[in-house]
């Protein structure tokens, strides 16, 4: 067998957030079947790489930046495969680094991308890059979505609680934080433990949601778990209410039962998948700009009462720590 550096080179470029390593998954696990004896590195920040690891299909993550050159050791690839976007900058990127073979969407300024599939842009994110696998010959299966369920310790009463993830990456897609502790209040009433979970940035929204609905001081755990222990939670969770944010990704490919908030953006685009009746998918059906600096007003057509009633048709599962 020859040793890993002597095997040809894989690099799959997604240098992205943790929803989107998710919705790769399917894509990943395909080419890691495609290509048994390569060396498969995903480009991609750092701290997605114990979860990248956990696909089964990824040997290596080499810490990646938006749309930055590839690290020089990630050069002459046998293999490139772009899951950033459909180009053209994400191909030059690539094609920079001088591999042998680019697996990508075509791109009218790339030359080297003629004959490869479209982009189409109403598709869902796993869907997108399964078509576009498939069109280079490889075979996908979108539904390959789900993990293992991570090793590491999570606290007591956190195990079959209602977890409440209140942020996200802009505040586009950010319910407010007054709504969030009504539902937080409502599920401490029924009789559910509940946990804030959250970045750092995140923590001070987290504890005003807990002030609001009088949960205790412990129920906060955002700012002190890292992403294994943050996906732990997921999976040790009964259930899950989040905005469309990466917490909401990992509730599906945990198998938690999950409530979604989706404003500027469908879910028939970043959703769980369609008929899993796990999830409940929250959308007015207005889009927007997700990246927006204020609530999409889609978002805010969300009441406390349509989330409420999504979580009372939902089947908790007990999951174990």
């Amino acid at each position: 067998m020859p040793s890993a550096d002597e095997r040809p080179l894989l690099v799959v470029l997604r240098p992205l957030g943790l929803g989107d390593l998710l919705t790769a998954v399917p894509a990943l696990r395909s080419l890691a079947e495609a290509f048994p004896g390569h060396r498969r590195v995903l480009a991609a920040p750092g701290v997605l790489a114990p979860l990248a690891r956990a696909t089964s299909a990824v040997d290596e993550v080499v810490d990646t930046q938006p749309l930055q050159p590839l690290p020089q050791r990630l050069e002459d690839a046998d293999v490139v495969v772009d899951l950033h976007g459909k180009g053209p900058a994400s191909h030059r990127v690539l094609l920079a680094a001088s591999p042998r073979r680019l697996i990508a969407f075509e791109n009218p300024e790339i030359p080297e991308s003629a004959g490869m599939p479209t982009w189409v842009p109403d598709e869902h994110e796993v869907d997108r890059w399964c078509r576009m696998l498939s069109g280079h010959g490889i075979p996908v299966d979108p539904s390959d979505l789900y993990l293992d369920p991570p090793r590491a310790n999570v606290p007591a009463h956190a195990v079959g609680a209602t977890l409440i993830h209140p942020g996200a990456a802009s505040e586009a897609r950010r319910w407010p934080a007054e709504r969030f502790a009504v539902v937080a209040a409502a599920e401490r009433a029924a009789g559910r433990h509940v946990v804030l979970t959250g970045t750092p940035n995140e923590e001070a929204r987290a504890r005003r949601i807990a002030e609001l609905a009088g949960l205790p001081a412990e129920a906060v755990l955002a700012g002190r778990t890292e992403l294994v222990g943050l996906a732990a939670l997921v999976h040790s969770a009964a259930r899950v209410v989040s905005g469309d944010t990466g917490v909401a990704h990992l509730a599906t490919a945990l198998g938690t039962p999950s409530v979604v908030l989706f404003g500027p953006t469908s879910p028939r685009h970043w959703g769980p998948p369609a008929g899993d009746p796990r999830h409940r998918p929250l959308w007015a059906g207005r889009s927007g700009d997700p990246h927006g600096s204020v609530p999409d007003p889609g978002l805010l057509a969300l009441t406390v009462e349509d989330v409420l009633q999504a979580l009372s048709l939902l089947e908790p599962r007990r999951a174990a720590a």
